[in-house]
């Protein structure tokens, strides 16, 4: 299982298109890919649970990978999170 922990700077915070786009990389891979906020978790391939969240400016999130692809998820999901969040 790798993690990262990262503060969101997007004015916005996570809405609806960075969810979906996130969504869509979520599911380029097998592993488990869990968004967490305040103890509450989401799952990375469902928008809802992203959305759910409501993860706005200034929040600390951590980013969780578990599974077969974790190393190559984790590069490319904590890219985008840097990128567009």
């Amino acid at each position: 299982m790798k993690e990262f922990t990262y503060t969101i700077t997007d004015p916005e915070g996570i809405h609806a298109r960075p969810a979906g786009e996130l969504v869509k990389v979520a599911k380029e891979f097998s592993c488990k890919v869990t968004l967490t906020k305040d103890g509450k978790s989401g799952d990375c391939k469902k928008i809802f649970g992203i959305m759910g969240l409501a993860v706005k400016n200034g929040n600390e999130v951590v980013m969780s990978f578990d599974g077969e692809d974790e190393d190559a998820a984790y590069e490319k999901i904590s890219a985008f999170m840097k990128e567009n969040l």
